[in-house]
């Protein structure tokens, strides 16, 4: 794959110090103007903070660029029919000239070839409801399965099945870490209800488990599953009604596809009067925190 890699991210990699891939969907499909760019703004700032670089990914004018500037992330923010790019439309992408924001996968994919072994998001992919009729499955759990890159998530958008996603997430082989609690996240909620597969509480532990499946060469990557910090929660005794409420407004509108997620967040923040926005922005900036702490910890190990 032919990379564009800002001259930042470039000499971060060549002198062995920590990188942070980031999506671009949140900026371009996953939240409205001007929350979006000031989210990646204050995101690749936490990741600074936190010691490490950004490298925020998305293709632009036929390339695949890894390291944004502000001038394309509000290109990204701001633009009209950007792409929700994921393994199968990456390359058609770049062939086509067409500009594309990178979804879980397609991040893991550039971030992979790249070099870069950490990833923060908001949320993955997953089950979706009535899967089983539909067999709408995001390709980020498969690409969990082959990638070798190490994912920061608030666990699986609480709007999927998320038993079923963690039931698929073991068949794959996937390791689901829940950073410092028993019980598996449910992104804008602490608790699912669901117990934590594995349970780590420092960073100095997940990347000495992620050196061993190295070493192991067991292939593919892992998720760690972070819970959003409790004073910016929403419980899921809460926003369970909103996501159910929501999920009958998209089966009545005919919404499939790529274009479910951002249909039901959407419907999910106005039913919520913006605080699953707030919730989301909080949890995204946290992923970026831990994310950063584990690429120091890989690089000083």
């Amino acid at each position: 794959m032919m990379l564009s890699i800002s001259p930042e991210v470039r000499a971060a990699l060549d002198a062995g110090q920590p990188v942070v891939a980031l999506e671009t969907t949140i900026v371009s499909h996953g939240m409205p103007w001007p929350d979006n760019i000031e989210t990646a703004l204050a995101v690749e700032a936490v990741v600074r903070e936190g010691g490490a670089v950004p490298a925020s990914i998305a293709v632009l004018e036929g390339a695949v660029r890894v390291g944004l500037d502000r001038a394309d992330l509000e290109h990204l923010a701001k633009a009209e029919g950007v792409a929700k790019l994921s393994r199968a439309d990456l390359a058609w992408a770049v062939a086509t000239g067409r500009p594309g924001a990178t979804t879980v996968a397609a991040t893991m994919i550039v971030a992979a070839r790249a070099g870069i072994g950490v990833f923060a998001t908001g949320g993955i992919g997953g089950v979706h409801r009535g899967a089983e009729l539909s067999f709408d499955i995001s390709a980020d759990l498969t690409e969990l399965a082959r990638t070798p890159v190490t994912v920061v998530a608030a666990g699986a958008k609480a709007l999927l099945d998320l038993p079923k996603t963690l039931e698929m997430l073991e068949t794959l082989g996937v390791p689901v870490v829940c950073y410092g609690t028993d019980q598996f996240p449910a992104f804008w909620s602490r608790e699912s209800g669901l117990k934590a597969p594995i349970r780590l509480d420092d960073v100095g532990a997940i990347a000495a488990f992620i050196h061993a499946r190295e070493a192991l060469a067991l292939g593919g990557g892992m998720l760690v599953a972070n819970p959003v910090p409790a004073a910016d929660e929403i419980r899921a005794s809460e926003i369970g009604a909103h996501i159910e409420a929501a999920h009958a407004d998209s089966v009545a509108a005919g919404i499939t596809g790529k274009a479910v997620t951002p249909y039901l967040l959407d419907a999910i923040l106005r039913r919520t009067g913006g605080r699953s926005l707030a919730t989301n922005i909080a949890l995204i900036r946290n992923n970026a925190r831990v994310a950063a702490e584990i690429a120091g910890a890989l690089a000083r190990a």
